[in-house]
């Protein structure tokens, strides 16, 4: 089945047209990405170029993906804004609410049966709005995007922070919140500043034990988590072209983990070939058919350092195998030096827990290379030292390894086959340790590895790395081996050296499924009915935000100066909240409950200014809105990075907070809290962050003259002493002021539908 032929042939036809009259506006060769982003401009083209990193830009993607933790808020907010289908092609996946625990028939069913409530409502509301919907156990969005949906120069949004994996398939694929997918979804214009692009030049080819899982760990590595914020990274070059299509997709899922818009790689064979393989020969057919828009320009290629902003190159012929971590996914560190990491950190060397899939690495082709290391460790008397676990991406998947083999190669030598879902990456893992206390090791081929992320446990170390040193290491026990130059024991006492990994791009064999997974929504959805229990403890109906008062902020409490990274993990946890999605007033009672207090080093435990002591941060800030007083968030660098929850955003705004100050933002939680009408500033002086005291009462002001590029003011009123004011920076335009003003888009997209 092919998803969206008709949208796909109009694009291609309009795109050469478009993108000569864009070449001509800006006056010289295109960059792919500038080629994707001028042909999805959401109307005419402007009388100048836009200034990259600096112009808000309207464009109209083609289509909507969201997975089932985002899309419970995500469609919550839909359906009150008065439309009766949604206006592009939307999908729903069920991918987030299975816990791994025994293995995956036991894991599915247990989740069908826990997850029935919610379940049921996002079938019936894709039912009602035309949203296609992916069952449980269908795969994991990304993929399952990858497999049916992404295709060459085309535009999506998702409500998830990987969405960007479609990149593999030479799409702009950005993560957003569930706010910015309701513009779409009701046919406005989706706003986003003009990204800035980052070029990475990819020469000569990868062997043995390298994957392009490393790719993106060495980009990490150089980049930083926010190394690539406000940009998209744009991979090209002969080096990129010999990486197969879901290798792609690791490269471009990952790329959220440096804080870019997303990642693209150029149209090529093994994009043709993948579509050809995955049941789409028509689209990959009209792709090869204007193959000379789908790539940047020849001049890009020729001299490259003139049209990108920032330029990476690398050979990946020289390029070794990396391990990053721990706690961080920036910290990157060959192999050939992670032993001496290991002793030199003290990190624990004993691996517990070596896991294997997931949205980022899922494909065939990883499954494939990973079962040959298994398949040649088993034949040395060799088997799993470490608990190992398997997560394929797609029941198309699943169904087409455990038809190869594959499935049974892993069970013999002692792994577990989990669910088709996220499990473990984002948390929701049963896991079992002896002391929860106790320093422990566990190394995965995730995305994210941040404190807590995959077990809850603050002393589990986890370290990120390709599926092939994944199952390697799984095979030895300890993170300080290294397969190209390390051997093992085998049951008989013998050293024996496991080969380099072989594989399969595309199955020999071609894909197989029986039941993908995938309900069409109703012809007509008129006679639906959503379905929303008035008692439920899961989900909730919304009610509008406040608007503004028009007035300053005065006598605003300080809730929480956070110290250090504060992602959108530490702000909305997952794991066991997951099941209260789409319960706005549930879900708040974990609202930056991960957060490091800086004045006391501890996590959920905050001072309450009207009584003096210390509690949980929900419960503080709830006290302090029965008693209607406002409060402000402080933060540090990069705050919210990580997941595109918007939860970590709407539940500060549920509970009554008015403002987030921090040193500098995360791309898409800044967007979050705009779109619900939050204040989202920077200190204009880094250093002012210092000035915050614990018991100071806050004012903002300069609202009533609130305008674009205009500082605002945040007046210290401490508790013992003079008071400070701090200029604070912001990046509102004129239609975000109009967002604050009204108290959230949603308020302003219901009165435009309205009129």
């Amino acid at each position: 089945m092919v998803f969206d032929l008709p949208l796909i042939k109009k694009l291609y036809s309009e795109l050469p047209g478009k993108i000569a009259a864009a070449r001509k506006l800006i006056g010289k060769p295109l960059t792919l990405t500038e080629k994707i982003l001028y042909s999805h401009l959401h109307g005419s083209l402007p009388g100048s170029a836009y200034e990259r990193g600096k112009n808000y830009v309207d464009f109209a993607p083609d289509r909507v993906a969201m997975q089932d933790a985002t899309a419970q808020m995500a469609l919550l907010q839909f359906m009150t804004c008065g439309r009766s289908t949604v206006a592009v092609p939307s999908t729903v996946h069920c991918d987030h609410l299975i816990q791994a625990k025994v293995g995956a028939k036991s894991d599915l069913k247990l989740a069908l049966e826990t997850n029935r409530e919610v379940y049921d409502f996002l079938g019936s509301i894709s039912n009602k709005y035309g949203i296609g919907f992916w069952k449980a156990g269908a795969g994991i969005i990304h993929q399952v995007v990858l497999e049916n949906y992404a295709f060459p120069g085309g535009m999506m949004i998702g409500t998830d922070s990987h969405t960007p994996n479609a990149g593999g398939l030479g799409m702009v694929a950005i993560g957003v919140g569930g706010a910015d997918a309701v513009d779409v979804m009701a046919g406005l214009a989706w706003e986003l500043k003009m990204p800035k692009v980052i070029g990475v030049k990819l020469t000569g080819k990868m062997s043995g034990w390298t994957s392009a899982k490393d790719v993106i760990l060495w980009v990490a590595g150089q980049l930083t988590v926010k190394g690539g914020t406000g940009a998209i990274v744009e991979y090209f070059g002969d080096g990129a072209d010999s990486m197969s299509a879901t290798g792609k997709g690791t490269v471009c899922n990952m790329g959220a983990e440096i804080g870019a818009t997303c990642s693209l790689f150029a149209y090529d064979e093994k994009m043709s070939d993948y579509l050809k393989a995955t049941g789409r020969t028509e689209v990959a057919k009209l792709a090869d058919g204007i193959r000379e828009h789908l790539r940047p320009d020849e001049e890009v290629y020729a001299d490259p350092a003139k049209y990108y902003d920032q330029l990476l190159e690398l050979d990946l012929s020289k390029l070794e195998p990396y391990v990053n971590g721990p706690f961080t996914p920036d910290l990157a560190t060959p192999i050939s030096k992670m032993k001496d990491a290991v002793e030199k950190n003290g990190w624990p060397a004993k691996l517990e827990v070596a896991l294997i899939g997931s949205c980022t690495n899922s494909s065939y082709e990883d499954i494939s290379r990973s079962a040959s290391i298994v398949r040649d460790a088993v034949t040395k008397g060799v088997k799993t030292k470490s608990e190992f676990t398997i997560t394929p991406g797609s029941e198309q998947v699943r169904f087409t390894i455990e038809r190869d083999g594959f499935i049974k190669e892993f069970e013999d030598a002692g792994g577990i086959v989990l669910a088709n879902a996220c499990g473990p990456c984002i948390g929701q893992w049963a896991r079992h340790i002896d002391d929860p206390n106790r320093k422990n090791t566990i190394i995965t081929s995730f995305n994210r590895n941040f404190a807590k992320r995959n077990d809850g446990l603050a002393s589990t170390h986890a370290f990120v790395a390709s599926p092939e040193i994944v199952t390697a290491m799984a095979m030895a026990g300890t993170i300080a081996f290294n397969p190209l130059t390390d051997k093992l024991t085998n049951e008989k006492g013998e050293l024996v050296m496991l080969k380099e990994p072989t594989g399969f791009e595309l199955p020999p064999n071609g894909f197989a499924v029986e039941d993908a997974g995938y309900q069409a929504p109703a012809a007509d959805g008129s006679s639906v009915q959503v379905k929303v229990a008035a008692d439920s403890k899961r989900l909730q109906l919304l009610e509008p935000f406040a608007a503004w008062e028009g007035t300053d902020l005065k006598g605003l409490k300080l809730l929480i100066k956070a110290k250090g990274k504060c992602t959108t993990d530490h702000i909305s946890m997952a794991g066991p909240w997951l099941k209260f999605r789409g319960h706005l007033d549930n879900i708040s009672n974990n609202m930056l409950i991960g957060a490091i207090n800086f004045y006391n080093d501890k996590t959920d435990s905050v001072k309450n200014q009207l009584t003096g002591e210390y509690g949980p941060v929900p419960a503080t800030q709830r006290a302090y809105k029965a008693a209607g007083i406002g409060s402000i968030v402080v933060g540090d660098e990069n705050y919210g990075e990580g997941s595109s929850r918007e939860h970590a955003a709407m539940e500060p705004r549920h509970l009554g907070v008015r403002a987030i100050v921090v040193r500098s933002f995360a791309r898409i939680h800044e967007t979050n809290l705009k779109k619900q009408g939050m204040l989202a500033l920077t200190f204009a002086n880094k250093e002012d962050y210092d000035k915050v005291q614990e018991d100071d009462s806050i004012d903002i002001t300069g609202l009533t003259s609130f305008a674009p590029g205009k500082q605002l003011t945040v007046v210290l009123n401490h508790k013992n002493g003079p008071a400070d004011k701090v200029p604070v920076n912001h990046t509102y335009n004129e239609q975000q002021i109009e967002w604050f003003k009204a108290g959230g888009a949603l308020n302003v997209i219901r009165a435009e539908i309205a009129k």
